[in-house]
């Protein structure tokens, strides 16, 4: 490994450091144990999927989220001792991202100080929650709350399963697995339905809203307060996708200069790869995607920590801005990693088909997160929301919080800087496509309702625009955030930093010409720029070239953890396909009993 590799393996997120000295709250300490259930430990014990990482990922945080100090005494002890495993669930058959439209409900009966939970239609039957098939005894239910006749939206009440001792369903309980999935096959991922199943008053977690004895309801301070797990979820999928990313261009590199196909000079042998101009396009972006990624991650967790702490001050004002940055970058780091993974399997040709290559399963497990924790177009639009609401701010002069300041400069008709191709100015050119798509879309909005149009008709009409500029603003602001991340490493190596440089320019350089549209429409950008920007990409991909191994060796995967037979450290590709391959049940005899039994009288019948 060289020098680039060894000091990549030391700019990691520092999530376990701030674990360890108790620097941050119980939160870190959670998604720390999440990052090694989900992550490194847990993809070397489970490769396709890992039956406890809710537990971890969201019935832990939802306790410490949403339950009162007495309830997190009791719940989280037991939970964090194994006694209780949790799921979290919410999503139903026939509603996922629309939370109101959720079925389930539990009704307060003031008589007996309990809840009676129902599933009145078979779409209201929870589907989806990891390890509620099999694995989990506790649940975390989301349902619609009724108490003294009136109903008061979706709450969350702890909910026990499964008997502690037997593992059996309790009585009233109508629970299962759902079957095989494109994905995450060894989750259990299950359904679950009630009928008039009781818990007691105190299950309801009340840190936030409250049903007193009496069936008084007491209001939260804050709506949003409610979704506050769904936050840092999305926050810490970024994380689990930086992951996947991380493992498929480790995989497509390692592979690249093993493989050798095809002469680039007629009378050179046959050549790696790697050194096709091509195969370095298909690959070196998602290296450096991994890092935007990274950078962008380690940014929102951090947000997500200091909101926490001013929520915990009853000071609600950048909750709106956290959620909308989790919404769109969930959604557009989820399709770009579940893309990336695509075109990296590609790249290994055959090969990268086989399940061996592990490439099937990173992409099964990424484009899962495409759809849950909030679907992804339904996640921009309601970033959307909040960018229309900030150019209304804007065009009213009012301040705007950091992530949408650069409204503020469109909405005053300032004049975008003469272009000049370098770092700086495509960083405010991605700023001036982003508010030109924001203010295109308001305006194509307001101007729906000005006609007459009913106002949630016309954010329909209008969605193709609404997540096209919730998209741009959030690659405006990853690139904004990497670039800010990579000027301030100047206590590492010249080498490092220049390094890190070329890959940060590489991500702004591919993503400006993949956009080059809207690089034409909104910024400064002209026809005549276009062809150099495309140059700087062909010289940053032959730079990167002489250090692409070392950055992946960086990245630090163990061979186990990797699971990849074209990308082990030791590069025998063949040989261990070739042991993959002798592993199929198919190969434990010579003829199979088919043969004798269908294949031929087949043969033997003169067709």
């Amino acid at each position: 490994m060289n020098e680039i590799g060894v000091r990549l393996i030391l700019w990691k997120l520092p999530i376990f450091s701030m674990a360890v000295q108790k620097k941050r709250s119980n939160a870190v300490i959670e998604s720390f144990c999440r990052s090694i259930f989900a992550a490194r430990l847990g993809s070397a014990l489970f490769p396709d999927g890992n039956p406890v990482v809710v537990h971890y990922a969201m019935f832990l945080p939802a306790l410490m989220g949403q339950a009162n100090s007495e309830q997190q005494t009791y719940w989280i002890n037991r939970a964090w001792a194994g006694d209780v495993i949790g799921t979290y669930a919410q999503t139903e058959l026939g509603h996922g991202t629309f939370l109101r439209g959720l079925e389930t409900t539990a009704t307060y009966d003031p008589e007996t100080k309990e809840f009676v939970l129902n599933s009145p239609t078979l779409a209201s039957y929870k589907w989806w929650p990891g390890g509620l098939g099999h694995t989990a005894n506790h649940a975390i239910v989301v349902a619609q709350l009724y108490t003294q006749g009136e109903c008061r939206g979706i709450h969350p009440f702890v909910v026990q399963l499964r008997d502690v001792e037997t593992h059996e369903p309790l009585k009233d309980i109508i629970i299962g697995e759902i079957g095989t999935k494109l994905g995450m096959n060894s989750a259990n991922n299950g359904f679950l339905g009630f009928r008039n199943f009781r818990i007691p008053r105190e299950n309801m977690l009340m840190k936030n809203s409250k049903v007193l004895e009496d069936g008084t309801y007491v209001k939260s301070t804050n709506d949003k307060l409610t979704y506050g797990t769904m936050v840092f979820v999305r926050v810490m999928l970024l994380h689990d996708l930086l992951h996947y990313l991380s493992k498929a261009v480790t995989i497509a590199v390692r592979y690249s200069v093993v493989r050798r196909q095809g002469q680039i000079n007629p009378e050179q042998p046959e050549v790696q790869i790697l050194d096709y101009v091509t195969q370095q396009n298909k690959i070196f972006p998602h290296i450096a995607t991994c890092f935007a990624i990274k950078v962008t991650a380690s940014w929102v967790l951090d947000m997500y920590h200091a909101v926490q702490s001013q929520v915990h001050q009853a000071n609600y004002e950048k909750l709106p801005e956290l959620h909308s940055l989790s919404c769109c970058l969930k959604a557009v780091v989820s399709a770009d990693t579940a893309a990336g993974i695509e075109q990296l399997r590609l790249s290994c040709g055959g090969h990268g088909y086989m399940t061996a290559s592990n490439l099937p399963t990173l992409y099964g497990l990424a484009t899962a997160v495409c759809t849950y924790e909030g679907e992804n177009t339904v996640l921009l639009l309601q970033t959307a929301r909040y960018l229309v609401k900030s150019w209304k701010q804007a065009m009213d002069g009012e301040p705007l919080p950091e992530s949408v300041e650069y409204l503020n400069e469109a909405a005053k008709g300032g004049k975008h800087r003469r272009w000049s191709n370098d770092l700086e100015c495509l960083i405010d050119a991605y700023s001036a496509v982003a508010a030109g798509s924001v203010r295109l879309a308001a305006e194509h909005l307001y101007r729906r309702i000005r006609d007459g149009v009913p106002i949630e008709e016309a954010w329909n009409q209008t969605g193709i625009e609404l997540a096209q500029c919730a998209e741009a603003h959030a690659r405006a602001f990853i690139v904004k955030t990497f670039a800010k991340a990579i000027k301030q490493l100047n206590s590492k190596s010249k080498e490092f930093r220049q390094v890190m440089f070329q890959l940060c320019e590489l991500y702004i350089v591919y993503w400006a010409l993949r956009n080059v549209g809207n690089f034409l429409r909104f910024s400064s950008m002209q026809k005549e720029h276009v062809q150099p920007l495309h140059s700087r990409l062909e010289y940053l991909l032959t730079t990167i070239r002489r250090n692409a191994v070392g950055i992946v060796d960086g990245f630090d995967f163990d061979d186990h953890i990797l699971c990849s037979a074209l990308g082990a450290y030791d590069g025998n590709v063949y040989e261990r396909l070739f042991q993959e391959a002798m592993k199929s049940p198919l190969n434990h005899e010579t003829v199979n009993m088919f043969f004798k039994k269908y294949l031929k009288a087949f043969v033997k019948s003169n067709l």
